[in-house]
């Protein structure tokens, strides 16, 4: 893992504006129960249990894959194993989030951050000839809404 780590470092600092920083981030595989609770646990309970309710059966059902900036970790969902470009890209994607995090490199808001690290996952799967689009089912109107400020 650590040379596939090393790998995507070099090629992110290469074609983005990313520092090439070796400090690699811990990688933990988990459940699809265990990666809602990551993304939704620095939520107020209420809003927890809000967007449980909202979501039901699909909460974090869309969730792939999480970096958690304080612990410098990347959360995988069991299973995930990188033969596809498209497994790969989901590691691309966290690894982005986690340069910007150890470059200390600040945006306006937490989706602002996300625009970076798909525009380097779709750059990724082109080089495979594929896109966001073929293998997420992410055009760009959801993209825009994934990546844009609000309020």
């Amino acid at each position: 893992m650590q040379a596939l780590l090393t790998a995507i470092v070099v090629w992110l600092s290469a074609s983005f504006d990313l520092p090439a920083v070796y400090d690699s981030p811990r990688i933990e595989f988990v459940s699809a129960a265990q990666m809602s609770a990551q993304r939704y646990k620095t939520l107020l309970p209420a809003e927890r249990a809000g967007i449980a309710n909202a979501l039901g059966d699909n909460a974090g059902s869309d969730t792939v894959a999480l970096y958690n900036d304080d612990t410098k970790t990347i959360y995988l969902p069991d299973g995930w194993a990188g033969r596809t470009p498209a497994e790969l890209s989901v590691l691309v994607h966290e690894m982005v989030h986690h340069l910007q995090n150890v470059a200390k490199l600040t945006q306006e808001c937490p989706q602002a951050r996300e625009k970076l690290a798909y525009q380097a996952q779709d750059k990724w799967l082109a080089l495979f000839g594929t896109s966001l689009e073929r293998e997420f089912d992410l055009d760009g109107f959801t993209l825009l809404a994934k990546t844009v400020c609000l309020g």
